[in-house]
């Protein structure tokens, strides 16, 4: 586990202890900066990494050029993990690490809206549908008019969701982990 490129590349990333996370692989980060290199989701952008593991998501944003990333988790474990890597990479002045539940912040939120919302969830147990249902409520409370949500499970989670405010725009897979890109709607002028 590894930064792959930017300020901190070839950093290596710590694990978070335990087997109660799923870090995303190399391959599969690279892939999505990739994607979101030439759309202008990374430079000089917002993020939200929830359920953020050991932080890598959005340490790969930051090294990359986000301006801001904030990472949510409620095992404190991971919360000391992604602190100790922000601090390897030098890049703890542009985050801000909190040990709390995701669905209580986003109910809780007011601030400006991110650019992207990144989604890792614990596998199977529906709690990224319950994410993009709440998001779906009030998607520029938490969102900017051209931000996006990317959320990362494994393919056989998925499930179309009856969203009124967010379209799924694209969905890649690799091996057991699939990307949904969503979009929000924008209201007609």
């Amino acid at each position: 586990m590894r930064v792959i490129s930017g300020r901190a590349k070839g950093r290596k990333l710590k694990k978070v202890p335990g087997d109660t996370t799923r870090p995303i692989m190399d391959r599969v980060k690279e892939s999505l900066f990739n994607i979101l290199a030439g759309t202008g989701y990374i430079t000089d952008t917002r993020w939200l990494d929830l359920f953020a593991g050991t932080g890598q998501v959005g340490i790969e944003a930051l090294s990359r050029g986000a301006r801001e990333a904030i990472f949510l988790d409620t095992a404190r474990a991971a919360v000391r993990t992604i602190q100790d890597n922000l601090r390897h990479t030098g890049l703890q002045r542009e985050a801000q690490v909190l040990q709390a539940d995701a669905f209580a912040y986003l109910r809780q939120y007011v601030g400006e809206p991110f650019d992207v919302i990144y989604v890792a969830p614990p596998q199977y147990k529906g709690l990224w549908a319950e994410v993009m249902t709440l998001l779906d409520e009030r998607p520029f409370h938490y969102l900017s008019p051209h931000g996006i949500v990317v959320v990362q499970i494994d393919p056989k989670e998925f499930q179309e969701l009856p969203l009124r405010q967010f379209h799924l725009y694209d969905k890649r897979r690799y091996g057991n982990t699939l990307l949904c890109f969503y979009e929000p709607v924008l209201p007609d002028k």
